[in-house]
């Protein structure tokens, strides 16, 4: 386990592509559980550990991932981020078609996308519609194209405003940029491991008990490090 923060009120941890946050139908043991166990052993607990999930991360997703080791944190977390207190930052690979983008203009500005997205359950899917769609979510991002590698992929820096269903793949493949790997949103192949290359590279927000500003990030994936290795490290 990869833990990147930790004190006596929560667990920051570094979410490797594969693993899920939280129980689903699965079956297969999520990092809550993972956590607990952990913390269990090492600390010699006797009794049960408290882990609540503060965000997800999908299943294909590497990146921060912050756990509430009490249920005030998990409370006083939960509020953060309904008030859009909590800022997460994430690394997103596509392919981008030189011919149809003018690329040059587009390195390091920042675009916003605002969407309308509406999720369907059956297929794990969320689509981008017309506004005024009553079950639909207003979705709202910004990203910088931060380079280009030489097999014509870029490094997008992508920063949340809204927290919806898959947004991020919904929302940058509906813009022309579908996620390296991710056939679900119209990624020509998988990567081979089976992730996608989208990845949470940073959160900041203010700590729930001791009211300091915390910065947390993660280290940057193999991948993106192969490249994108001459643009990370400038």
């Amino acid at each position: 386990m990869n833990i990147l923060y930790e004190d006596n009120h929560l667990i920051v941890v570094n979410k490797r592509a594969g693993e899920i946050v939280q129980g689903d139908k699965t079956g297969d043991i999520c990092m809550a559980e993972s956590i607990k166990a952990f913390i269990k052993e090492r600390d010699a607990k006797p009794g049960n550990v408290f882990c609540g999930v503060i965000h997800r991360l999908d299943r294909p997703v590497s990146g921060v991932c912050i756990f509430a080791k009490t249920s005030k944190a998990l409370s006083r977390m939960n509020e953060l981020v309904k008030s859009r207190n909590f800022h997460k930052t994430y690394w997103a690979v596509s392919k981008i078609d030189i011919r149809d983008h003018n690329l040059d203009n587009a390195l390091q500005k920042s675009v916003t996308l605002e969407n309308w997205l509406i999720r369907n359950e059956k297929q794990n899917k969320s689509y981008v519609v017309k506004p005024g769609n009553k079950e639909a979510k207003q979705a709202i991002l910004d990203y910088r194209l931060l380079g280009i590698s030489d097999g014509g992929y870029g490094l997008f820096e992508v920063d949340l405003h809204t927290g919806r269903h898959h947004q991020i793949r919904c929302q940058l493949s509906h813009a022309g940029f579908p996620i390296k790997g991710d056939l679900k949103y119209g990624a020509p192949r998988s990567n081979p491991d089976g992730s996608i290359s989208l990845h949470a590279r940073k959160v900041e927000f203010e700590h729930p008990v001791s009211h300091k500003q915390i910065i947390i990030e993660a280290p940057v994936p193999v991948e993106f490090e192969r490249m994108f290795g001459g643009i990370i490290n400038r």
